[in-house]
């Protein structure tokens, strides 16, 4: 005998949608659009600065910062859609995955923003160019304290996955878990912030010493750094995108260790994640005494972040 049990009636029979957003969803866009709305705001400055005082400085500034919004606009407009269509039948597990292919996507432009920086860099170290130290670190200030201001706002507080509520959707809804969406952006400030650290470094042992070298040396230093955290991120979201169960996620493991016993025997296992701080998990079972579905349920009550379950129990 075969019985499939879906995950409504494990919750008590009641059936429910599929909101699989994280814990801080809503507060995470708004903190997104904030700091689009603030890099915006100095961009403009920037360019207009730079065009009324003839800076080129200012004026390259100001361009930079308008791929950083760019970049930003992304994870909003991920935020955006994931909310909009959370009760489209369509998405039949739920939309908490999109913010996990806008951190993908943002990945991908990190990894193309280190290799045009390591590039030019590599240009300059072979044709140095003459360079306004006092303008170019008044900008670099500048662009370094928007930069902390943003990170401060994206500072993720659930940065590390944490368990701590079971499957049965507690109604404050307060499930943890990393959100790749905002990591992506604030790797982007974090890597503005950094090449702003770096570019100061470098301007100001260029100004005393008179070195053309340590700009672009501090470029190809900047470049590698963002590289690194891109590929981070790269294989965190692409993970959860291919449905990959990472060696630290235990979840499959406190199922097992939950069902396989009295008797009973797992035969299949499927795992991945469906939101931040969102599990699914199907489990087929054998038993020779299946047991009433409450039993299961009971067992696996306090599995943590498990949000979606169905089972397959089948007599020996």
């Amino acid at each position: 005998m075969v019985e499939i049990v879906p995950e409504a009636r494990l919750s008590g029979g009641t059936p429910h949608g599929h909101d699989f957003l994280g814990a801080n969803h809503g507060r995470n866009e708004r903190r997104v659009w904030a700091v689009i709305a603030l890099t915006v705001t100095m961009m403009v400055v920037e360019i207009g600065s730079g065009i009324a005082f003839g800076s080129m400085a200012l004026v390259a500034d100001g361009l930079h910062m308008s791929t950083h919004a760019a970049a930003m606009l992304i994870a909003a407009t991920a935020y955006f859609y994931a909310r909009k269509h959370l009760s489209n039948s369509r998405f039949t597990f739920g939309t908490g995955k999109f913010g996990d292919l806008a951190g993908f996507a943002s990945a991908v432009i990190l990894a193309l923003i280190a290799l045009l920086i390591g590039y030019e860099s590599l240009l300059r170290l072979s044709n140095p160019v003459p360079i306004a130290f006092g303008s170019a670190i008044g900008v670099a200030v500048v662009g370094l304290v928007v930069n902390l201001v943003s990170a401060w706002l994206l500072k993720d507080d659930h940065a590390h996955h944490h368990h701590g509520h079971a499957h049965d959707h507690p109604a404050d809804g307060a499930h943890g878990g990393r959100d790749n969406n905002l990591r992506a952006a604030y790797v982007h400030v974090l890597a503005d912030a950094l090449t702003s650290v770096l570019a100061i470094v470098a301007l100001v042992l260029g100004s005393v010493y008179g070195w053309l070298w340590p700009d672009p040396v501090m470029g190809l230093v900047g470049a590698l750094v963002i590289a690194r955290w891109s590929w981070g991120l790269v294989r965190d979201a692409g993970g959860v995108l291919l449905d990959y169960v990472p060696p630290g996620e235990d979840l499959p493991d406190e199922i097992r260790a939950a069902l396989g016993a009295d008797g009973d025997r797992i035969t299949d296992l499927h795992v991945w994640q469906v939101g931040p701080g969102h599990h699914a998990a199907i489990v087929a079972i054998r038993s020779a005494n299946p047991q009433p579905l409450d039993t299961y349920r009971a067992k696996l009550a306090h599995i943590h972040d498990l949000s979606h379950l169905t089972l397959e129990v089948d007599r020996f």
